[in-house]
């Protein structure tokens, strides 16, 4: 058996299940702001191309996608990062979503049995360190907390610890603190991997859930290109359908930047058998080409935030997130005590945050937080921030 498995915790709605199973609840509807799964409707036009489509499922799909796919995607990533020159052959490889393709880069780049391959922040998307753990390595975390500004210090390693590094996973716009790496911390990033030659995957997300239209979040590829580094050398991005448009079920997404890292990565998929399903393939060059949509799933989260800070933030250290659709307040007990106090009071439940981190030296730096997913309704969201609100007014 891979011995990785020896190493993997527990996730961490399986751990909030063991908690709250026998937790005493208020006489109320649940209210869930645990997970980030979005409820916003789908868009019509993809739903309708999915529909469509099905009568593609008789044949076996090309692990690469289609050209038609890759272009939408290449006519996206362009426009949005301001980038130009993409190659949609060799440079964008669809695949099912960023949960698959974040783990299995892993298993694609890591020199199995050697530790500290592979460098993650913490807090994290726990597939980072599974797919450490089960490429044969461990992972070192960076803590990105609040004296960092909720964003990994790579300062925090040194030279030698740099050239033990094989891949190094990011997060921007980040889960759980909605933190966005600035161009500037992005281009330390890709010097280190330059100089300590690392592979770079980040995961991209949230980069469409953001409060200024204006403004949006750069990305990796932005600026890689930005610096003189329009090959992408090193730079992976994951992008994925579901939260941007409201598509989780599809599993649809895509890996964009070094040619070479690329090809390596279809021949690993396509061994691995992941190709993406025809219809999925159609309906997602149906949403990829399409931003309407995502302007106004922007404006109903926007809605959410104004909506239910005003509340919170009179009771609990919290402010908007930077993009993406996670609060990220400071608990003022104990986190795991204050999401089973919270289920004993009003019925409303979030995810303690130190399940989404490790303890590393005695320290954990999301214990004592709280992630709070801003995914349902209006009302919903706004129901269960007003509940919160009067149960903490009374005080512990």
């Amino acid at each position: 058996m891979n011995n990785g498995f020896e190493h993997l915790q527990a996730y961490p709605f399986e751990r909030l299940r063991v908690l709250t199973e026998a937790a005493e609840r208020a006489p109320l509807s649940e209210i869930t702001l645990t997970i980030g799964e979005p409820q916003h409707d789908s868009p019509n036009i993809v739903v309708d191309a999915l529909r469509d489509a099905l009568a593609g499922i008789n044949k076996y799909p090309l692990t690469a996608g289609t050209l038609a796919l890759r272009e939408s995607i290449a006519r996206w990533i362009t426009q949005r990062f301001k980038l130009s020159g993409i190659d949609a052959q060799r440079q964008i490889l669809p695949v099912n979503g960023t949960r698959e393709a974040l783990f299995a880069i892993a298993q694609t780049i890591v020199t199995p049995g050697h530790p500290l391959r592979v460098v993650s922040p913490n807090p994290f998307y726990q597939i980072y360190e599974g797919a450490a753990l089960l490429a044969g390595t461990r992972p070192r975390y960076l803590a990105a907390d609040k004296h960092h500004g909720f964003l990994p210090d790579f300062m925090a390693l040194s030279p030698a610890e740099w050239e033990k590094t094989e891949l190094v996973y990011i997060c921007t716009p980040g889960n759980p603190s909605g933190a966005v790496m600035s161009e500037g911390k992005l281009h330390t990033l890709i010097k280190l991997a330059e100089t300590h030659d690392f592979v770079i995957a980040s995961d991209e997300c949230y980069s469409e859930i953001y409060p200024d239209e204006n403004d949006p979040p750069p990305g990796l590829l932005q600026a890689a290109a930005s610096m003189g580094n329009r090959d992408f050398k090193r730079c992976l991005a994951f992008h994925s359908l579901s939260k941007r448009s409201n598509l989780p079920g599809l599993r649809s997404g895509f890996v964009a930047g070094d040619a070479d890292l690329i090809d390596l990565f279809l021949r690993y998929r396509t061994y691995h058998g992941c190709a993406m399903p025809p219809h999925h393939q159609i309906a997602s060059t149906v949403a990829w080409a399409d931003e309407q949509h995502v302007i106004e799933n922007r404006r109903r989260y926007r809605e959410k935030f104004d909506a239910v800070l005003p509340l919170l933030s009179s009771v609990l250290t919290v402010s908007r997130p930077d993009a993406g659709f996670y609060l990220w307040p400071e608990t003022p007990i104990n986190d795991e005590h204050f999401a089973i106090e919270l289920l004993r009071r009003c019925n409303v439940a979030v995810l303690p945050g130190r399940y989404l981190g490790r303890e590393v030296n005695g320290y954990n730096p999301a214990a004592n937080y709280a992630r709070l997913a801003l995914v349902a309704e209006l009302a919903q969201c706004l129901e269960a921030a007003e509940r919160i609100t009067d149960s903490l007014q009374r005080g512990w």
